[in-house]
This record gives structure tokens, C-alpha cells and sequence, in this order.
């Protein structure tokens, strides 16, 4: 089986990329949609051109789309290029999305490909120490709701982290998995990748919000 991983170099993304590699299925290319205009409905915006980071840690092709984020536009654009590759099906990292997972699917139909959204209503609190207890390195690139704060900017997920995590989900009601865009991650290392790396940066900070700027990306085989 030759799949496709829809990319956006996170948490999400990584652990249904992981999924295929333990069906024993062969992860021919990792797809990642770079918005160029302001904001998407359906892709991750920050830091996304990092999948090729990842993809050259892995030896896999990377694809990138470039699309402006407008509503329905941006499937066009994915399908279009899914459409040059070699493949039987597409693997993304949806958790609740009827909205993306809905249009991935009916891209997949017209495509006459298999869409798997592996990790499709999975609990949210299983899911993220499903996560850490298998090696995965979540780093969290941004952070944009209350309760989370410029500290949080940087760190790298580890299960005292993430316990603290919980604990402000419950008391701002967010989502602990980031699921309504509390926050941004970047997977620098984990059982899907046979390197890491290695990120150095600044946090751009406004008071409310923020983002981690990195600088310089170093791939450790």
C-alpha cells in the first residue's frame, strides 16, 4: 500500500504518520499545504515548511502545495497535487474536524483513492500521553488562548508538562490536545522519524499570544 501523509509537521499529523508505518504500508510522500494568504479553514498556517525537515530525515519525498487559504479553493489545490502522485490512498491526522475530515474524503472519491483518519475521535487525554509514552517530542511552537502564557512557548511535552497541561485545560476550558487551536506544535523527534532535530530561535510575544521564531534547524541522523 503507497500513502500519502497530509503533513503539517505536528503532533497530530506525526502520530498517523506513525499509524501507517506500523500497518507496514509504505509512506511514499508527506503532503503539506502552505498558506500563502492569511489564514486557512481546513491547514495548520505557522511553521509548516518544516515537513521538509522531517522529510529529509526520513527519505521521503516531500510535496509542497502552495495555496491562499480561501474556503473550498484549498482542497482544489491539495487535489490537484495529490493527483500527479503514485498512490492508493491518504492518511491525515484529523481528531474532530467534520469540516476537513468531510472534504479530504470526497477529495479522496474523486481521486478514486482510500482516505484514513486513523486518529478520528480518539479522547484527547489518551491521545497526548499516547504521545509522550511513545517517544513522541511534541514542541510546542505557539501558544494562543488564555491560560497558557510565554512560558509555554518553546518547551518540549514531557508527561510533568503535560499533567500541568491538563490541569489548565480544565480550569480555562480548552482543549488539552490543541484540537481548537490553543497552540501550535512541531514534532522534532519520535518512532516515526530515524533522527530529530535540533531547533534554535526566539519567542515573539504580544501579551496575549505568541510564537516561537526559530532561527535555525539542525537534523541529527
Amino acid at each position: 500500500m503507497r500513502v500519502a501523509v497530509l503533513s503539517s509537521g505536528g503532533k497530530d499529523s506525526a502520530a498517523a504518520w506513525w499509524w501507517a508505518m506500523c500497518r507496514g504500508w509504505d509512506v511514499t510522500h508527506l503532503v503539506t499545504v502552505r498558506i500563502t494568504g492569511g489564514d486557512s479553514w481546513m491547514f495548520q498556517v505557522p511553521g509548516t515548511h518544516l515537513v521538509e525537515h522531517q522529510a529529509k530525515i526520513a527519505g521521503i519525498e516531500w510535496v509542497e502545495v502552495h495555496s491562499e487559504g480561501e474556503q473550498e479553493v484549498e482542497i482544489t489545490d491539495l487535489e490537484t497535487a495529490l493527483s500527479r502522485l503514485e498512490i492508493d490512498g491518504v492518511v491525515s491526522g484529523a481528531l474532530r474536524s467534520d469540516y476537513q475530515k468531510s472534504r479530504i474524503e470526497r477529495m479522496a472519491e474523486r481521486l478514486n483513492i482510500k482516505s484514513w483518519t486513523p486518529l478520528w475521535h480518539q479522547k484527547s487525554e489518551s491521545h497526548m500521553h499516547g504521545l509522550i509514552e511513545n517517544g513522541f517530542e511534541v514542541f510546542i511552537t505557539g501558544v494562543s488562548c488564555e491560560g497558557l502564557g510565554k512560558e509555554w512557548i518553546g518547551r518540549t511535552l514531557n508527561i510533568a508538562w503535560l499533567t500541568e497541561l491538563e490541569e489548565l485545560a480544565l480550569r480555562y476550558r480548552f482543549n488539552v490536545d490543541g484540537e481548537g487551536g490553543e497552540y501550535e506544535t512541531l514534532v522534532t523527534g519520535g518512532p516515526h522519524l530515524p533522527g530529530r532535530l535540533e531547533l534554535t530561535g526566539s519567542v515573539d510575544w504580544d501579551g496575549v499570544r505568541g510564537t516561537f521564531e526559530i532561527e535555525h534547524v539542525h537534523s541529527i541522523a
